[in-house]
Formats: C-alpha cells, sequence, structure tokens
C-alpha cells in the first residue's frame, strides 16, 4: 500500500478521534462529570487531529476561552500544514 494512502487515512481517523474526544468533553462539561484532561485534548491536535481538533471548538463551542486551546490548535494546524508542504514538495513541484 502507499504512502499517500496510509498516511490519508491516518489523518481521517485521527481528526474524527480529536473531534470525538472534544465532542465527550463538552458534554462531560455540561453535566458535570468526569472530563478529559486539556494534555490529551492538546495531544490529540499535535499528532495529527488539529483539523477535527478545531471544528469541534467551532462546532460545540468548546475551550473557546482558553488561549492554549484558540491560539494553540490554530498554531499546530499551520505548523502541520508546512511539514506536509514540505514532506510532498518534491510531489507538487513541476518537474
Amino acid at each position: 500500500m502507499k504512502f499517500e494512502y496510509l498516511f490519508a487515512i491516518y489523518i481521517v481517523a485521527v481528526n474524527l478521534f480529536a473531534y470525538i474526544l472534544y465532542r465527550i468533553d463538552k458534554h462531560k462539561s455540561k453535566n458535570t462529570k468526569w472530563r478529559i484532561s486539556e494534555r490529551t485534548l492538546i495531544i490529540s491536535a499535535l499528532v495529527g487531529g488539529s483539523i477535527g481538533a478545531l471544528l469541534a471548538m467551532r462546532v460545540f463551542r468548546h475551550k473557546t476561552k482558553h488561549k492554549k486551546f484558540t491560539i494553540g490548535v490554530p498554531f499546530i494546524l499551520v505548523l502541520q500544514i508546512a511539514m506536509l508542504l514540505l514532506l510532498f514538495a518534491e510531489q507538487l513541484l513541476p518537474n
């Protein structure tokens, strides 16, 4: 299987996972239950789930008052895009 195909599957899965984590944490915060740690939420963005995390933050209005999330998650996304551009630069540039 090609690296790009496996990578795409990974990105979709980790973003879905991050989105679900943020959704669960929002639900638990409304019901004053045990919460998912902020560290876990940030790590889910760091391992490639920054799009899912950002989307969940917007959709569920969750963690939008915490600078480590409102600045940190978009910053992580920008870094990940830059890394992807470097990783796939050869394929993107014409010969």
